[in-house]
C-alpha cells in the first residue's frame, strides 16, 4: 500500500504545469511564428491554387464582349480573309493579361451549338475598355455549317455568334499562369432577308429575249459586316412561276444602303399579261417578284456558302413598271377583253 499522501502527490506534480507556463511564456513568439508557418504552408497554396483561379474565372466571365465591325473578303469556295473589329469591357481593378488563343465561332441560336469557323485572338490586357481587332484568313472545313452559319445571316433580323477557347491568365505579382476558358456570346444584327430590296428606273426592252431588263438594284445593310459576294444570279418568280434571271456582278455589301446595276432576261409575255389583265393590273403597275439565289462566283470559284444561303428563302421585291410600260406603249391599267 503507497505511503504518498495526497497532498504529496500534487506538490510532485505542480512543478511539471509550472514549467510549461514558464518555457510558453519565455518562448511564446517561437511557438507564434511556428503557427504563421504552418497557416502559411497551409493557406497560400489553398488561396493560389483555389480562390485565385477561380477569381480569375470570374473576372473573365464578367467581361463584356461587343462586336463592332466584320468584314468578310478575298473569298473562295474553300477560303477567306476574316476581318473582327470588338471591344472587351472589363473590370480593370486587377491587372491581367490574358494569352493568346484559338477561338471557335459558334452560331449560338443552333440546337445543338454550330461551329463554323476557328479564329486566332491575340493576347489582351485587363483593360477598362481593351479594342481587339482580328484580320486572317480562314480555310472553311465545313461548308455545311458555315452556309447553315450564312443563311441565318442573312435571313433573320438578329443572330448570335458565341467565341470559346481555352487559355490562360497571368495576374500582376504572381508567377504562374491559369487556364481559364474564354466563353462570350454577342449579338448581331442580321441581313433580315433583305427586307426593304427595292430597284429604281427599271427598263425594258423588247428587242431581245435576253439581256431585257435592267435597273437600279438597292440593297439595305442592316448588320455591321462587309460581305464580298461576288457575282451573283437570281432566278426571277412572278406568281409563283419561274420568269427569268437578274445578274448583279461585283456584290459586295456594306453596311447602310448598298446600290447595283442589275441586268435580267425575263420572260416578257407573262409580265405583259400582267400589266393588262386582272388581277394584277389593279396593281398599276407594281407587280410582286421573288428572287432566290442561282449562282455565286468570286474570284472565279463557285461559293456554294453564300449561293445556297441566299437560295434558303426568297426575297420579295415590288418593281414599279408602270413608266417602263408605257415607254414601249404598253398601259399599266386594265384593258377589258374584246369579248367583254
Amino acid at each position: 500500500m503507497s505511503s504518498i499522501k495526497p497532498d504529496q502527490a500534487e506538490s510532485q506534480t505542480a512543478p511539471v504545469a509550472t514549467s510549461r507556463k514558464s518555457r510558453f511564456r519565455r518562448f511564446w513568439w517561437a511557438y507564434l511564428l511556428a503557427f504563421l508557418v504552418v497557416a502559411t504552408v497551409v493557406i497560400v497554396p489553398s488561396v493560389l491554387l483555389v480562390a485565385v483561379p477561380k477569381m480569375a474565372q470570374q473576372r473573365l466571365n464578367g467581361a463584356r464582349l461587343t462586336i463592332d465591325g466584320i468584314a468578310v473578303v478575298n473569298t473562295h469556295t474553300d477560303s477567306l480573309i476574316l476581318a473582327i473589329n470588338s471591344t472587351i469591357e472589363a473590370d480593370d481593378s486587377v491587372y491581367a493579361t490574358v494569352d493568346a488563343f484559338e477561338g471557335t465561332l459558334y452560331l449560338a441560336d443552333a440546337n445543338p451549338l454550330l461551329a463554323f469557323a476557328q479564329i486566332e485572338f491575340p493576347q489582351t490586357v485587363a483593360a477598362a475598355m481593351q479594342t481587339v481587332n482580328i484580320s486572317q484568313e480562314i480555310r472553311i472545313s465545313d461548308q455545311s455549317a458555315f452556309t447553315a452559319f450564312n443563311t441565318a445571316l442573312l435571313t433573320r433580323g438578329s443572330i448570335g455568334v458565341r467565341v470559346r477557347g481555352n487559355t490562360h491568365i497571368y495576374i500582376r505579382g504572381i508567377s504562374r499562369p491559369y487556364p481559364v476558358i474564354f466563353d462570350k456570346t454577342a449579338t448581331l444584327k442580321g441581313l433580315n432577308n433583305f427586307d426593304g430590296l427595292s430597284i429604281s428606273d427599271p427598263s425594258i426592252s423588247a428587242r431581245s429575249a435576253t439581256n431585257n431588263f435592267n435597273g437600279t438594284v438597292h440593297i439595305p445593310n442592316p448588320s455591321v459586316l462587309i460581305l464580298e459576294i461576288g457575282n451573283t444570279t437570281f432566278t426571277n418568280y412572278f406568281n409563283g412561276e419561274e420568269v427569268g434571271r437578274t445578274y448583279v456582278n461585283n456584290l459586295v455589301l456594306y453596311p447602310g444602303n448598298n446600290t447595283f446595276f442589275a441586268s435580267a432576261d425575263i420572260e416578257q409575255l407573262p409580265i405583259v399579261n400582267a400589266l393588262t389583265q386582272e388581277p394584277f393590273c389593279e396593281l398599276m403597275g407594281k407587280l410582286p417578284f421573288q428572287l432566290s439565289g442561282n449562282d455565286v462566283v468570286n474570284n472565279n470559284q463557285v461559293l456554294p456558302y453564300f449561293r445556297d444561303a441566299l437560295a434558303a428563302s426568297n426575297q420579295s421585291i415590288t418593281i414599279d413598271l408602270s413608266e417602263a410600260a408605257m415607254n414601249l406603249g404598253i398601259p399599266a391599267q386594265c384593258i377589258e377583253s374584246s369579248g367583254g
